[in-house]
């Protein structure tokens, strides 16, 4: 039975082990995370009946891309959870050039939050799953706040991680560097409850991940890596296009995803410090690997909020079979 009421925030308060003022911040600042991923999985429930759920709104993102409707109401989402809670002094997104500040926060958290709002919401229009990503991070103290250099920290100074899955159901995964849990939003209640925890990344999986059309950009190594697994009894291919609902796969039964850069577009497409340093917090929290091929994920200095990197990240055999074709083996296998 306490396994059924076990709620998100009283999880988050028994990882601490005490009663403190930061274990209460945290547990409070992952309900107001998830008090938006429960409303966007609520508007995602409701698209196709009601206007401006569906559809691109006209306006270009930071990124060059497209921005669906959904991109901009869950980005709003996140604000509006957060602001004047106390708990998120500055807010990084996708869909923004410059943080968002808010002042009514500051005076009493340091604390900054980095989200991909909605990845993957080129899957909306077709009903497919999407996510929402988000770091947290405490901005270093003897850096001016105007300019927000102090956000550049490498992945292993987050201080919690986690995603929210849309799909079946809603799942919300995080980790406060205790372990990965998993939590499943019970309508009825409305509360997120556990679902799994701790989550263990199995040593080898089955799954390889990524989008094939680009082979011909990509060099030797990935290309020799895909050769092998076309050959290779035991392999199995799964892209969805939202990174979210394919790594929540290969955190759960193994495997490896793959983002590569391309020859026209070597640093490749994932942003870091909102999405390939939180599920590489993640995957090592769970006993997986994540590295762009030749540094680890995590050990990355920014050199930009909307920086990008290749991502290889999943099982540890699956990620080292990766590294061995880049490094120039014509097999995975030394």
């Amino acid at each position: 039975m306490s396994r059924d009421v076990l709620t998100l925030s009283r999880h988050v308060l028994q990882q601490f082990e005490s009663f403190t003022a930061e274990a209460q911040d945290f547990s409070a600042l992952l309900n107001r995370i998830a008090l938006a991923g429960k409303m966007i999985a609520r508007r995602l429930g409701q698209s196709g009946l009601i206007e401006d759920a569906l559809g691109i709104t006209g306006s270009i993102n930071v990124q060059g891309e497209e921005q669906k409707q959904m991109d901009d109401y869950a980005n709003r989402a996140f604000i509006r959870a957060l602001e004047q809670t106390g708990l998120v002094c500055r807010l990084v997104s996708e869909e923004m050039k410059t943080p968002a500040r808010l002042p009514e926060n500051c005076s009493l958290s340091r604390l900054a939050l980095l989200i991909d709002p909605l990845d993957g919401s080129s899957n909306i229009d077709a009903n497919l799953t999407v996510g929402s990503i988000f770091s947290v991070l405490r901005p270093l103290e003897n850096r001016p706040e105007a300019d927000n250099q102090d956000l550049l920290q490498p992945g292993r100074n987050q201080l919690a991680a986690g995603y929210i899955l849309y799909g079946p159901s809603t799942q919300l995964v995080y980790s406060i560097g205790k372990g990965v849990h998993s939590f499943t939003l019970d309508p009825s209640l409305g509360e997120f409850i556990l679902s799994q925890s701790p989550i263990r990344t199995p040593e080898r999986g089955s799954v390889y991940s990524l989008n094939e059309g680009y082979f011909c950009q990509w060099n030797e190594g990935i290309q020799n890596f895909v050769r092998y697994v076309h050959r290779r009894d035991g392999y199995t291919s799964r892209y969805s296009g939202a990174l979210v609902a394919d790594f929540h796969r290969i955190l759960l039964q193994g495997g490896v995803y793959l983002y590569p850069g391309t020859q026209k577009k070597p640093e490749g497409k994932l942003r870091l410090m909102y999405e390939a340093a939180p599920l590489a917090f993640l995957a090592e929290q769970a006993g997986g690997v994540a590295t762009t091929g030749t540094e680890s994920i995590l050990d990355i200095v920014p050199q930009s909020l909307h920086q990008r990197v290749p991502l290889i990240i999943g099982s540890r055999e699956n990620v080292m079979e990766v590294l061995n074709c880049l490094q120039g083996s014509p097999s995975p296998h030394p």
